[in-house]
Protein backbone atom coordinates (compact mmCIF):
# COMPACT_ATOMS: atom_id res chain seq x y z
CA UNK A 1 0.00 0.00 0.00
CA UNK A 2 1.45 3.34 -1.02
CA UNK A 3 1.47 6.32 1.29
CA UNK A 4 -0.46 9.33 -0.05
CA UNK A 5 1.44 12.61 -0.34
CA UNK A 6 1.18 14.83 2.72
CA UNK A 7 -1.72 17.21 2.12
CA UNK A 8 -0.27 19.76 4.57
CA UNK A 9 2.76 20.45 2.35
CA UNK A 10 1.92 23.04 -0.32
CA UNK A 11 2.38 21.93 -3.90
CA UNK A 12 2.01 23.36 -7.39
CA UNK A 13 1.75 22.07 -10.95
CA UNK A 14 5.13 21.71 -12.64
CA UNK A 15 4.14 23.76 -15.70
CA UNK A 16 2.78 26.60 -13.56
CA UNK A 17 5.88 26.68 -11.37
CA UNK A 18 8.16 26.89 -14.44
CA UNK A 19 6.21 29.97 -15.58
CA UNK A 20 6.16 31.58 -12.12
CA UNK A 21 9.92 30.98 -11.69
CA UNK A 22 10.47 32.55 -15.13
CA UNK A 23 12.09 29.56 -16.84
CA UNK A 24 9.58 29.95 -19.71
CA UNK A 25 7.14 32.68 -20.73
CA UNK A 26 3.92 30.70 -21.08
CA UNK A 27 2.34 27.62 -19.61
CA UNK A 28 2.00 26.06 -23.07
CA UNK A 29 5.77 26.39 -23.58
CA UNK A 30 6.30 24.83 -20.15
CA UNK A 31 3.99 21.95 -21.03
CA UNK A 32 5.85 21.40 -24.32
CA UNK A 33 9.17 21.31 -22.46
CA UNK A 34 7.84 18.74 -20.01
CA UNK A 35 6.19 16.52 -22.62
CA UNK A 36 9.44 16.58 -24.64
CA UNK A 37 11.04 14.74 -21.71
CA UNK A 38 13.41 17.54 -20.76
CA UNK A 39 12.45 17.61 -17.05
CA UNK A 40 13.19 15.19 -14.23
CA UNK A 41 11.76 15.56 -10.73
CA UNK A 42 13.93 13.99 -8.03
CA UNK A 43 15.75 11.95 -10.73
CA UNK A 44 12.46 10.55 -12.05
CA UNK A 45 11.59 11.35 -15.65
CA UNK A 46 8.18 12.94 -16.14
CA UNK A 47 6.17 13.86 -19.18
CA UNK A 48 3.22 15.18 -17.17
CA UNK A 49 2.86 18.96 -16.99
CA UNK A 50 0.44 18.45 -14.09
CA UNK A 51 3.06 16.69 -11.92
CA UNK A 52 3.10 18.21 -8.43
CA UNK A 53 6.15 20.09 -7.12
CA UNK A 54 6.87 20.73 -3.48
CA UNK A 55 9.62 22.76 -1.79
CA UNK A 56 12.73 20.60 -1.56
CA UNK A 57 12.17 18.83 -4.89
CA UNK A 58 15.12 18.72 -7.29
CA UNK A 59 14.52 19.48 -10.97
CA UNK A 60 16.95 18.47 -13.68
CA UNK A 61 16.32 20.50 -16.82
CA UNK A 62 18.10 19.24 -19.93
CA UNK A 63 18.19 20.53 -23.49
CA UNK A 64 16.00 21.41 -25.36
CA UNK A 65 15.90 24.16 -22.74
CA UNK A 66 14.92 27.47 -24.38
CA UNK A 67 17.61 29.76 -22.96
CA UNK A 68 20.67 27.52 -22.56
CA UNK A 69 22.13 24.41 -24.12
CA UNK A 70 23.29 22.92 -20.80
CA UNK A 71 21.83 20.75 -18.07
CA UNK A 72 20.57 22.70 -15.07
CA UNK A 73 19.94 21.27 -11.59
CA UNK A 74 17.43 23.32 -9.62
CA UNK A 75 16.19 22.90 -6.06
CA UNK A 76 12.65 24.19 -5.52
CA UNK A 77 12.77 26.50 -2.50
CA UNK A 78 9.22 27.89 -2.59
CA UNK A 79 6.06 28.06 -4.64
CA UNK A 80 3.96 31.08 -5.48
CA UNK A 81 0.46 31.59 -6.84
CA UNK A 82 1.43 34.09 -9.52
CA UNK A 83 4.28 35.19 -11.73
CA UNK A 84 6.11 38.10 -10.18
CA UNK A 85 9.16 40.21 -10.87
CA UNK A 86 12.55 38.61 -11.51
CA UNK A 87 13.71 39.41 -7.96
CA UNK A 88 10.85 37.31 -6.55
CA UNK A 89 11.26 34.53 -9.13
CA UNK A 90 14.91 34.09 -8.16
CA UNK A 91 13.89 33.33 -4.56
CA UNK A 92 11.81 30.33 -5.70
CA UNK A 93 14.83 28.15 -6.47
CA UNK A 94 18.50 27.52 -5.91
CA UNK A 95 20.70 26.40 -8.80
CA UNK A 96 23.25 23.68 -8.09
CA UNK A 97 26.37 22.75 -10.02
CA UNK A 98 25.94 19.81 -12.42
Amino acid sequence: MSVPPDATIPSQRLDQWLVNARFVKTRSLAAALVTAGAIRINRQATEKPHARLRPGDILTIAPPYPQHARVRVIEVRAITAKRGPVSVAQTLYTEHAE
